[in-house]
């Protein structure tokens, strides 16, 4: 007997689930321990790296009260981050975890939340070993033709990116490297993927955020993306420019809605265009998802804002 299909609702939500299986029950969560700095928690440690830490008693504590903290004596910014990162190179170098081997040389700000004053930065490429947070920017580009109908920018990512080769994504996103703000991100990202120049960019509004945790074999991810619509002008064609987009696709509002549930778009990015204006919603006066038609509306609202 045939499986019946799901709804469009139904693929939404697993894909939801999946990019917040943190919180799921069966989980690692509860076998992690927390990052703590200055009192304040700022990670997850999963259990697997939570011993190798030991190894460094003048940058970690002993675990007490289930939580990991930096040593009191790291003060400041710059000691916390210069102490931090020589444990990270001597991991790197020990080759002890699979996520060091994809080293960037890009710093990220910890931090408990986004207005806080950053307590010390981390290279990228450990930021799953700690389950610090991660902030980026996403970029949802659309064109208005003459008529008013609503056409989407998607890209596929290059089959040489370190994760998720080859999938659909959105138009532009990055992540928000260390004492870089929101907009100069924006406007970086859209130039170096899609060549589009700081006075298109420029013109992109903010739409709101979503906040997830997801873990893997990696470690524990917790991300924050900070979602924008940019309006391109109808004669505008987005460009490829470093080379982590091998393509741009132009598609309808009902084409992107069905495409954002398909194996074939990134997963972890799938709820993105969920809170733009014109990726799925074409205009805030009549939705493409409306609580009324989409059966988990109310868990879609939900699923996209969770805390550390």
């Amino acid at each position: 007997m045939t499986a019946p299909s799901l709804s469009w609702s139904e693929k939404a939500l697993r894909l939801l689930r999946k990019m917040d299986n943190f919180s799921l029950p069966g989980s690692g969560r509860s076998r992690c321990l927390k990052f703590e700095v200055e009192g304040v928690q700022v990670g997850w440690i999963p259990a697997t790296v939570a011993p190798v830490l030991i190894r460094f008693p003048q940058v970690f504590t002993l675990p007490q009260g289930g939580a990991i903290a930096l040593c009191a004596s790291l003060d400041s910014y710059s000691r916390r981050s210069e102490a931090l990162h020589g444990v990270i190179k001597t991991l790197r170098e020990e080759n002890q975890f699979t996520c060091l081997r994809g080293w960037r040389e890009e710093k990220y700000d910890v931090r408990a939340r986004y207005c806080d004053s950053p307590l010390m930065c981390m290279e990228r490429a450990a930021t799953s070993l700690f389950g610090v947070k991660r902030y980026g920017v996403h970029v949802n580009g659309y064109t208005r033709g003459p008529d008013g109908e609503i056409t989407v920018w998607l890209a596929r990512r290059s089959s040489t990116k370190q994760t998720y080769p080859g999938k659909l994504d959105n138009l532009a996103a990055g992540g928000v490297a260390a004492g870089v703000s929101v907009t100069q991100t924006l406007i970086k990202e859209c130039q170096e993927e899609a060549c589009i120049p700081a006075c298109i960019a420029e013109t992109a509004h903010p739409v709101g955020t979503i906040s997830y945790t997801y873990e893997d074999e990696e470690g524990v991810f917790p991300e924050s993306q900070f979602v924008f619509d940019l309006e391109l002008p109808a004669h505008f064609r987005p460009q490829i420019g470093d080379g982590e987009v091998q393509e741009f696709f132009l598609y309808s509002i009902e084409q992107a809605k069905d495409v954002l549930v398909s194996e074939d778009f990134k997963p972890n990015c799938v709820m993105v265009p969920c809170v733009s204006v014109p990726c799925v919603t074409a205009c805030p006066a009549h939705s493409y998802i409306q609580p009324d038609s989409e059966r988990y509306y109310q868990e879609f609202v939900a699923g996209l804002h969770k805390s550390l």
